[in-house]
């Protein structure tokens, strides 16, 4: 497990509840940059109550949800009750040798023990299939959101997210774009999201509750009341081609669900459907939102 707390990754269960309701969701537009606009089989890890996964079903793809807590699943059931899911993790994926197209991460790709997963998910994707990740992180060049920042931690935007599978032999050139959102957020949502953190949800009650008192503290500060405020948001976003390789009984051979024979052992194919989404959201609507209210 790649974060520096691997004890962090089983806190959720308990504020699964407050997760759903103060974490934001994902952009269609990165949604559909990560997956594509055409269905396809996808494979999501690490789902938690769905928030990546309602936008992949919105967009037509076949979804087979996994998250390895139970609390996390039952939400998404309760959302997306017709959508294949799983009670498993990154590193014993329940699926197949090149069963899907797609394998998706959102906000989860940090807490993998990657020496197990890496190998586990380029073993379920097809030939010229491909892992595509998505972070939510805070855009602090508003200075509130610098202060709240302070207050609930930010061990969560500090490092490179993505390195691992830049430096992975199993995959080829990693593509990057960034789409820019806001989430609104009031009195409640706010404390919700504040629980829902990791680093948070870990520590005991009384510190828990001083936490939040001085969240509030710096939400009632600036006086946005019950209109609430707008926290920006930036989605990072990776993908990146299987590198294909010989199954383990023998060479490559031609894919059951492909008319096209596999690549010899010794070629890659870094390249990625042309007809996807590029564009990067200017923020012609929203930079003049980076206002300091007060």
């Amino acid at each position: 497990m790649s974060d520096d707390n691997p004890d962090w990754a089983r806190s959720f269960g308990p504020v699964a509840e407050a997760y759903d309701r103060g974490r934001p969701s994902y952009p269609r537009e990165a949604a559909a940059w990560l997956v594509g606009d055409e269905p396809v089989t996808v494979l999501e890890l690490g789902c938690g109550t769905g928030k990546l996964t309602a936008e992949l079903v919105a967009l037509g793809h076949d979804v087979h949800a996994t998250d390895p807590d139970p609390a996390m699943l039952a939400i998404l059931e309760r959302r997306l009750p017709d959508v294949r899911r799983s009670e498993a993790s990154a590193e014993e994926i329940p699926l197949g040798d090149r069963s899907v197209d797609v394998v998706v991460c959102a906000q989860a790709f940090h807490w993998f023990d990657l020496e197990r997963a890496l190998p586990e998910i380029a073993r379920v994707l097809k030939p010229g299939g491909r892992l595509a990740l998505v972070w939510n992180s805070r855009d602090e060049r508003i200075p509130w959101v610098r202060r709240l920042g302070a207050l609930i931690g930010t061990q969560d935007q500090l490092r490179e997210p993505s390195d691992p599978l830049v430096q992975s032999a199993l995959f080829g050139f990693v593509e990057q774009e960034l789409f820019r959102f806001w989430q609104t957020v009031d009195r409640r949502s706010i404390q919700d999201l504040v629980l829902s953190r990791s680093n948070v949800a870990v520590l005991d009650e009384e510190a828990r509750a001083a936490k939040l008192a001085e969240v509030l503290a710096l939400y009632d500060d600036y006086g946005r009341g019950m209109d609430g405020m707008q926290l920006p948001y930036e989605a990072r976003c990776f993908r990146a081609v299987v590198v294909d390789r010989p199954r383990p009984d023998g060479p490559a051979v031609e894919d059951a669900d492909s008319t096209e024979p596999a690549a010899p052992d010794d070629e890659t194919d870094d390249e990625t459907d042309d007809g996807l989404n590029h564009g990067l959201s200017d923020g012609t609507d929203t930079d003049m939102l980076l206002i300091d209210f007060r």
